[in-house]
């Protein structure tokens, strides 16, 4: 006879076909791991076949899916889905197993002593966790339910979740039969969450085994997984139990349990803001658990937990397999081969594949979705939001050192730009793969394989290896590197995803305060993340045209011929028109100095020593002055900064060379021209460049000045590091995809300095 429902403490990872994947591993963690996990039951997927049956509902459901020609017709997609789950929604829940249900959450209740218990409602299918097809996010999860009527509505709710458009879409692209994937539900009771998150064990910076990564947070995990709070990080060392490093994060918000059931946020109370959610021996607890549950499973694991707050105990909620460097070990270049659609610039390494979107104008970013190719005849600073959820970006226009390759470096998304008419060669909703190491894009979704590759320990460094970034939302996860701290940070990025008006014009309509702490929160956010290693902030840089797109702007803005060479860096800052927001972009630093002691400036493209001084006198007007805590950097990206490197070095603390900018004026190449760039003019390693920075280097270091480098030279060519750590340059800040490498080359070239050093001693 078929069994309906099953409890926790009767289940391992052998009855996946009876309770699907993520059923059969609590079970298996709380029956074979021995961890504490919160009890409760599975409804089987006997049981949703049962129900099918039932209201004989299979032949209309087959009939709806029929009608899918073409999965990529998110019209017709979006309509069938539709139907199907109104059709299941709808149906009866068979007597028997509405029956059987109530039970088993009666008994459930009983067993921990309460009337109703509150329980999270899961999907859990059976075709979770296969080789090459994991169904992760594809149906729905319901937190705090209770009453037992409660619980028989969402299993159907679950029901009708494995026919989501993107479950759909997913078995299709994956060939899994529509009808050979049953759904199991869940039932496990809510712990109510004092504090919750995620731990991962290996060090997710850089793969290193021996240590364990715990992040939390107060309240439900939820906050942590949509980036909504940042955690406290602790690193635990697996040998023994040791905790090696502790951050401690500013927590202002977090989701509760509402107590009719549903969730809710709130405030953090003042008292708990920048508490650690969990005690040192908490910490090593859960690590122990961790540790536990790779050793039963016998590879790396990504778990989430919580801590009870009627209790104080630990519980474990879920367990799987960690995948980004277990995907990474052992494997290094990704080759494919298919039909060749476009050809470009290859602006940012690493294979991507999706649907095609093509983004006309900052009024079509909205139809991008997470994992779609985003194709534009070229990016600008308010598409970033879009860009994010891109699995790759491809342009018509631009060079490697365009918006669209600096921001996809950044994030990590394959990018391609240069192609000189993807907006029109490639169709909407079109399945491509694009290789954006090779600057190529393919027809449809090609496989990919992958050579061998074996990570390394990142070595320590006498130069230090910096991380150029932009995008506040993901200071959290690079600051994970084992990167000296952010030797560019841009702050134009942070004003087109905070502010996204002009600073005139919300000086016009009165509303300073609203700029000043919103770009103050920009900062903060990195600051908060990197801390205690030093920020460079590079205060604004954007174009005119730039400027244009932000809301308000056509009315600040000339239209110039050329806005490379145009109104822009310290001569804006000090033009009459624009100098009150310059004076705000001031105030919300020395806002953010009075937190975050760790953040440094930089100004862009100073063409005189003049406009350098006036600069300086109206930051300390501001009451901003450069001292022992507080450091004033000029970008060296212009010939007269290299020619007057001894004057220039008198009015800083020290130089970061914008190599992009400085090769470009050196060789008088467009950097954003794509016919120039498939001749390879522009190229940062030519001679005449290069002698430029090792003139710099000499004329800085006999003021007593640092030099770094903050252009994409570095990132992209191993001989020009090199290059750079024999003049002896005191810092390099790369990409994030670049910051392990980076380190390992530099720890060789010291070692090889080091050693002719010697020899040329004892010679």
């Amino acid at each position: 006879m078929p069994e309906y429902v099953i409890p926790f403490e009767r289940i391992t990872r052998k009855d996946l076909p009876k309770v699907g994947g993520k059923n059969a591993n609590l079970g298996e963690m709380l029956n074979k791991a021995k961890v504490p996990v919160p009890t409760g039951f599975a409804v089987t997927a006997d049981a949703y076949r049962h129900f099918l049956r039932y209201n004989m509902l299979w032949p209309r459901i087959q009939k709806e899916l029929d009608k899918i020609k073409d999965p990529n017709d998110t019209r017709a997609l979006r309509a069938v889905g539709k139907k199907v789950r109104e059709l299941i929604l709808n149906a009866k829940m068979p007597e028997d197993l509405e029956k059987e249900i109530l039970k088993a959450y009666e008994t459930l209740s009983k067993k921990v002593g309460v009337k109703r218990a509150y329980v999270s409602v899961r999907s859990s299918a059976t075709a979770e966790d296969l080789p090459g097809a994991s169904f992760a996010g594809q149906q729905e999860t319901y937190l705090n339910v209770v009453g037992g009527k409660n619980v028989v509505k969402k299993v159907q709710e679950c029901y009708a979740s494995l026919f989501t458009d993107r479950a759909i879409f997913y078995r299709i692209q994956k060939g899994f039969e529509h009808s050979k994937v049953y759904l199991s539900a869940g039932v496990q009771l809510m712990v109510d969450s004092l504090c919750s998150g995620v731990m991962f064990t290996l060090d997710v910076r850089n793969g290193d085994t021996t240590k364990v990564l715990i992040e939390g947070s107060w309240g439900l995990g939820e906050y942590i997984v949509q980036g909504k709070v940042t955690p406290d990080d602790f690193f635990v060392r697996k040998r023994d139990l040791r905790i090696v490093e502790k951050h401690v994060a500013e927590k202002r918000v977090m989701l509760v349990r509402k107590p009719g059931g549903g969730v809710v946020e709130k405030k953090v109370p003042e008292h708990m803001v920048n508490k650690p959610v969990l005690s040192d021996a908490q910490v090593k607890k859960l690590a122990e658990y961790g540790i536990r549950l790779e050793k039963h499973y016998g590879h790396p694991q990504d778990i989430e937990w919580a801590v009870d707050r009627r209790t104080n105990k630990i519980m474990i909620l879920q367990s799987r397999p960690e995948t980004v460097w277990s995907m990474k070990k052992g494997k290094a270049e990704e080759e494919i081969k298919g039909k060749v659609l476009l050809k470009g610039l290859a602006a940012s390494p690493g294979i991507g594949a999706g649907k095609v979107r093509i983004v006309k104008s900052v009024k079509d970013v909205g139809k991008v979705r997470k994992g779609d190719v985003l194709v534009a005849w070229m990016t600008s600073p308010d598409m970033v939001p879009a860009m994010r959820k891109a699995s790759a970006i491809v342009t018509d226009s631009g060079g490697v050192t365009s918006h669209a390759a600096i921001v996809s470096r950044e994030l990590g998304i394959p990018c391609v730009v240069g192609t000189g008419n993807a907006t029109k060669k490639l169709k909407e909703g079109q399945l491509v793969t694009v290789d954006g190491g090779k600057g190529i894009v393919l027809e449809g979704i090609v496989h990919v394989k992958e050579k061998e590759k074996k990570i390394t320990n990142v070595p320590r460094t006498r130069t230090k290896v910096y991380v150029n970034l932009g995008v506040p939302e993901i200071a959290k996860e690079i600051a994970k590197k084992p990167c000296d701290g952010v030797g560019l940070m841009r702050e134009e990025f942070i004003l087109a995803t905070y502010v996204k008006e002009h600073p005139l014009s919300l000086i016009e309509q009165g509303r300073e305060k609203e700029f000043i702490d919103k770009l103050a929160k920009g900062i903060s956010t990195v600051a908060r993340a990197f801390h205690p290693r030093p920020v460079v902030l590079r205060l604004s840089d954007f174009k005119t045209n730039e400027y244009r797109e932000l809301k308000g702007g056509e009315k600040y803005e000339p239209a110039e011929e050329n806005p490379m060479l145009g109104w822009r860096g310290c001569s804006r800052y000090i033009s009459p028109e624009y100098e009150p927001a310059f004076r705000l972009e001031l105030k919300a630093l020395k806002k953010v100095l009075k937190r975050w002691k760790n953040v440094h400036v930089m100004l862009p493209f100073p063409r005189t020593l003049h406009e350098v001084e006036r600069v300086r006198q109206i930051m300390e007007e501001e009451d901003l002055r450069p001292g022992k805590d507080f450091k004033l950097w000029l970008m060296a990206e212009v010939p007269s900064n290299i020619f007057l490197a001894d004057k220039f070095a008198e009015l800083c603390d020290g130089f970061s060379i914008g190599s992009n900018d400085l090769t470009q004026l050196i060789l008088g190449v467009d950097r954003d021209s794509q016919i120039l760039g498939r001749m390879g003019l522009f190229d940062e390693r030519n001679e005449a460049v290069k002698r430029a920075i090792k003139h710099l280097i000499k004329e800085a270091h006999k003021k007593g000045k640092t030099v770094s480098i903050c252009g994409q030279a570095p990132s992209n060519y191993p001989e020009f590091t090199e290059f750079l750590v024999k003049q002896g340059i005191d810092s390099i800040s790369v990409n994030p995809d670049a910051v392990e490498r980076t380190k390992v080359l530099v720890h060789k070239i010291e070692k090889e300095v080091s050693k002719r050093a010697r020899n040329r001693k004892k010679g």
